[in-house]
């Protein structure tokens, strides 16, 4: 069965203040420069008081993230145990911080395992943009994805499925899949999460490699610079069978406008 990194990764959410921490197998180091709408969302251990990046974003304006809404809920979810940096390269190092002052995950978000899983970050202060801080463009409401169609992942999570983070942003290329077919290999798995028409599937289909991962959660998956996809759950990192799965920014784009406001 494969091993679905997004509830592995909750189980130790207690720890962690409360979610999952995702990087990105099979890609290559990459710099901020290349995609100065992306952020690092950054828990804090309620144990030993360090923060460290767990999940990633894109800036949709200077006051509002777009995420994952799974790195903003659970048991122990308070927006004063996340932060954000924006413009730097590096995991854990650089840039400029800022702290969360709430954050609205989308209504359908856990009525179906996954699905919405989208959220609307607000900050407690303004970002300044820079070269290397600069807001997102999203794909509009009800665009529809072709199959097979090259699409970028970038982010700081795990480089394998049982690795470490990476120190450096990464980002790979991979290929959309189509629903119906990805919706029918995870229905072959014993109690997997659906995949639903507000999902994009993407990945190596039956070769594998290429993949987001654990960490890599609420960052983005791009045509070109716009984005049009959440990274949110998937089986095994880079597992050929099972392709990843990101929210389908299309579903709730203007949702996402009526809430970043």
């Amino acid at each position: 069965m494969a091993a679905f990194w997004f509830l592995v990764l909750t189980l130790f959410a207690g720890a962690h203040s409360a979610s999952p921490p995702t990087r990105i197998v099979g890609g290559k180091p990459t710099e901020i420069e290349k995609y100065p709408s992306m952020v690092q969302v950054d828990y804090i251990n309620l144990f030993t008081d360090i923060w460290s990046q767990s999940c990633a974003g894109s800036i949709l304006t200077s006051r509002y993230i777009l995420s994952a809404a799974h790195c903003f809920a659970g048991g122990f979810y308070n927006p004063n145990l996340r932060r954000i940096r924006a413009g730097s390269t590096y995991r854990n190092a650089g840039g400029v911080i800022v702290y969360v002052e709430d954050a609205y995950n989308h209504p359908s978000y856990g009525l179906r395992v996954y699905d919405g899983d989208i959220t609307v970050v607000k900050l407690r202060s303004a970002l300044t943009y820079t070269p290397v801080v600069q807001r997102t463009t999203i794909v509009s409401q009800g665009s529809l994805i072709p199959d097979n169609f090259p699409v970028v992942h970038a982010g700081w999570g795990r480089t394998t499925d049982d690795g470490i983070p990476s120190e450096v942003l990464l980002d790979v290329t991979v290929f959309t899949v189509n629903n119906k077919v990805c919706t029918d290999r995870y229905a072959a798995i014993p109690d997997s999460p659906p995949v639903t028409e507000n999902m994009i599937c993407a990945g190596l289909l039956d070769i594998g490699g290429r993949d987001a991962c654990g960490g890599d959660s609420g960052g983005p998956m791009y045509i070109g610079n716009i984005t049009i996809g959440v990274i949110s759950w998937g089986g095994e990192c880079g597992n050929g069978t099972f392709p990843g799965v990101s929210t389908n920014v299309a579903s709730y784009s203007d949702w996402i406008y009526a809430t970043a406001v």
